[in-house]
């Protein structure tokens, strides 16, 4: 028996393996709400038999949140751990998606065949690529290739709070030779790629009260302080003329990417215009001076995501605010310290405050940045069998995501992560009309046939 025996496997099995991730898909493990709790431990529980008909001895294992899933297989050679998330994004707003979420279906575009669904990328098809490869092998060979550990999380999409405890008390036996992550995307949706760098992401909160209850502002406009005023103030002051980012010590911790690094990047092409133009947008609004690919995965950025104050129903409501309030996010790059940053801007924001102004905080998460050496040979034989799958000469490339899970590999575990993924950048990951592209599934499934193979041969 050979590799091609079980590529023939996956294609002959396409549609069976199409089945179980339609199957999958169709469970609401939304982990944010705590109204799909027991659709998260059904989730879990789906994981744990289909493991178990693989021959993993695979258990669901409770955490103060959404259980794990954790497996292992016996065998000689180096120890593999496979990590992915079953849990998925909430899905409003309800009315933009076509379908329902939960209804996930194949359909054909332009682009050729699709699997739409919540969770269809992000991450349930790309977790279920590794394992029907795993089920392919399983089938030609009898038994799975080496050592595996498989680890499936259910609250990445509510900022893993269970995650650190669990990996801490169980380091001794997650600890393995090379942690596997699918969680990523190809370079411009057609370049097969791995992962050497995650952006660390910062979350806060503020909320800047004035008055003691909401005003009419005929009676109090001109005399009284609006919040919406002063948070205005504070957002603007948050970034230059030249896109810089104004927090006292901010940049510090911030390294140039090397120049070889510089150059393998600008030689990939990157087309920026059409990437924006795909948005609806023609120019970069990042920091003057940068490439476009450093903007996206090795500067950092300040961004605020929400704002609330005020009257914001249909009509008008003449107004003036007891509170305003924002959400703002930092993606962190080399050695930035999230909690240094976190203690700087809260205090620039306090010192900006008019008097009668107070504000509180509220933290949503920090972590930093993570990179990964590729000096090893698994790198380099991983990125061959990409190639050849694909078609294409895979690429190292940069993420301007936050994956907190690869750092934890390497600091909790001392593993190395292996960061590869099928995504596009068309997938809509979090927002209305998710999809993941059938070829993304199926040659998915055979990339990892191919770097198992090649990792236990390196």
């Amino acid at each position: 028996m050979s590799l091609d025996d079980v590529l023939a496997r996956i294609d002959a099995e396409l549609p069976a393996a199409t089945d179980r991730l339609l199957e999958l898909l169709r469970i609401p493990s939304i982990s944010t709400d705590p109204a799909y709790k027991p659709d998260c431990e059904k989730a879990a529980d789906w994981l744990v038999a289909d493991l178990e008909a693989l021959g993993v001895d695979a258990k669901k294992r409770t955490t103060p949140g959404h259980p794990m899933v954790v497996g292992h297989v016996a065998g000689d050679g180096p120890h593999l751990l496979f990590y992915g998330h079953y849990d998925v994004q909430p899905v409003d707003p309800l009315d933009l998606w076509e379908r329902g979420p939960f209804d996930p279906q194949i359909e054909d575009t332009a682009n050729g065949q699709v699997i739409r669904g919540r969770g269809s990328a992000d991450d349930k098809g790309q977790l279920m690529t590794f394992i029907e490869a795993c089920r392919a092998w399983k089938a030609v060979h009898g038994s799975l290739p080496c050592r595996l550990t498989f680890f499936l999380e259910g609250e990445e999409e509510s900022g893993s709070p269970s995650l650190v405890p669990f990996m801490q008390e169980n380091a001794d036996e997650l600890k393995s030779d090379m942690a596997l992550i699918c969680d990523t995307t190809m370079f411009e949706n057609q370049t097969p790629a791995i992962v050497t760098m995650l952006r660390g992401l910062l979350g806060e909160e503020i909320t800047i009260t004035g008055p003691s209850k909401d005003l009419h502002s005929g009676y109090y406009g001109g005399i009284a302080m609006n919040p919406i005023r002063v948070l205005s103030r504070v957002i603007a002051a948050l970034h230059d003329d030249d896109g810089r980012i104004t927090v006292p010590g901010f940049y510090d911790g911030v390294p140039d990417i090397p120049e070889e690094m510089a150059a393998q990047w600008q030689a990939l092409g990157f087309d920026s215009d059409r990437f924006l133009a795909d948005v609806g947008l023609s120019q970069p609004a990042g920091e003057a001076g940068r490439t476009p690919l450093e903007m996206v995965w090795a500067r950092p950025t300040c961004e605020v995501n929400g704002i609330t104050g005020g009257y914001t129903g249909e009509g008008f409501k003449t107004v003036l605010p007891s509170k305003a309030s924002a959400k703002i996010s930092f993606r962190l790059v080399g050695d930035q310290d999230p909690h240094a940053i976190r203690k700087s801007f809260r205090k620039m924001v306090a010192d900006m405050l008019p008097p009668d102004c107070e504000v509180s905080f509220a933290e949503h998460g920090a972590s930093r940045a993570s990179s990964v050496d590729i000096s090893d040979p698994k790198f380099e034989a991983t990125l061959k069998a990409l190639s050849v799958e694909w078609g294409v000469d895979a690429a190292y490339i940069g993420g301007g995501g936050s994956i907190p899970i690869a750092g934890h590999f390497q600091n909790i575990l001392g593993t190395t992560p292996l960061l590869v993924g099928f995504g596009r950048d068309d997938d809509a990951i979090h927002s209305p009309n998710e999809k993941y592209d059938m070829e993304s599934f199926h040659k998915g499934i055979r990339s990892w046939a191919r770097i198992v193979d090649a990792l236990t041969r390196s």
